[in-house]
């Protein structure tokens, strides 16, 4: 058992951090006569995608950054929503674009990121920036595994060596920090398991972390019984569960059974206020850095 009280990550204050480091850039940027810019495309109306593209221009807002979210109706076919994104690859006010995940079951989310252009990939998931991603080379990553770094490398954990284990194998998570985490890098250097939903013996792989990220979409899927003593655990997992007791019916848990697995752990991410600052955080980062570059070769 842990001898003393685990360390509980706080992603609010971390990614404060992380937005006060881009300053400097930011600046530079600004005495050069450029605003970094992003434009998010919302499609329908997901009220957590709302939530969240209301968060990210907020964020933007903060930073005195430009940020433009152009709202389409869930009727949107394919061809119109691909004609606003070749409309915004050729708009210089812009520099990173993100497309509101998930979109209605009509449209093809792959063929519409493939429509990106590259150097405008704010989301950090065009197949070529994990292209690029997974060969070690310059590329925006992946907005919540570049997070969950982050979290790791403000909060001094160590992954060199370790163990990681990631539980969940989606393109937007699992897959990237999977690869993240095993590169010759700083904060790389892991052994890296990638389990997912047919994975045998998932409890005792998991057992075997020193550090567990859980990236599943359960809620409370991982308890005690799945966490070493000692470990730390990343959860990024939000879900909404019913909750009578609650002002709007629902509470959002993680992945992690959080109050069962507390005294086992020597750090945690809670949820909400672990790895959620951090994606938006990230994506300012990339679109920050998607204008240096576009600077640089202009």
């Amino acid at each position: 058992m842990p001898n003393k009280q685990p360390l509980i990550i706080d992603g609010k204050v971390i990614s404060e951090k992380v937005r006060e480091s881009l300053k400097p850039a930011i600046e530079r940027l600004k005495e050069k006569g450029i605003v970094p810019g992003l434009a998010v495309v919302l499609v329908g109306d997901d009220p957590a995608s709302q939530t969240y593209v209301r968060m990210k221009a907020k964020a933007f807002e903060a930073m005195n950054l430009l940020s433009e979210t152009f709202c389409l109706p869930g009727s949107t076919s394919q061809s119109e929503l691909e004609a606003l994104i070749a409309e915004l690859n050729g708009d210089s006010r812009f520099h990173g674009i993100l497309v509101q995940l998930p979109l209605p079951s009509h449209l093809n989310e792959l063929d519409v990121i493939m429509k990106i252009n590259p150097d405008k990939d704010a989301d950090g998931i065009h197949p070529v920036s994990l292209g690029k991603m997974v060969l070690g080379a310059d590329a925006p990553l992946s907005c919540t595994p570049h997070g969950v770094l982050m979290l790791l490398k403000y909060s001094n954990i160590e992954t060199s060596g370790k163990h990681a284990v990631v539980v969940g194998r989606s393109n937007i998570v699992g897959k990237p920090i999977a690869n993240l985490l095993l590169q010759k890098r700083p904060l790389g250097n892991a052994t890296v398991t990638l389990c997912h939903s047919k994975t045998k013996e998932l409890q005792s792989i998991c057992q075997q972390a020193d550090i567990l990220i859980a990236a599943i979409g359960r809620p409370n899927f991982i308890d005690r019984n799945f966490v070493k003593d000692g470990a730390v655990v990343i959860d990024v997992g939000i879900n909404r569960v019913e909750d009578s007791t609650a002002k709007r019916g629902y509470r959002l848990v993680g992945d992690v059974n959080f109050n069962d697995v507390i005294d086992k752990v020597s750090a945690i991410t809670p949820v909400p206020g672990g790895v959620g600052p951090m994606t938006i955080s990230m994506l300012i980062a990339n679109t920050v850095y998607l204008a240096e570059k576009h600077t640089a070769n202009n």
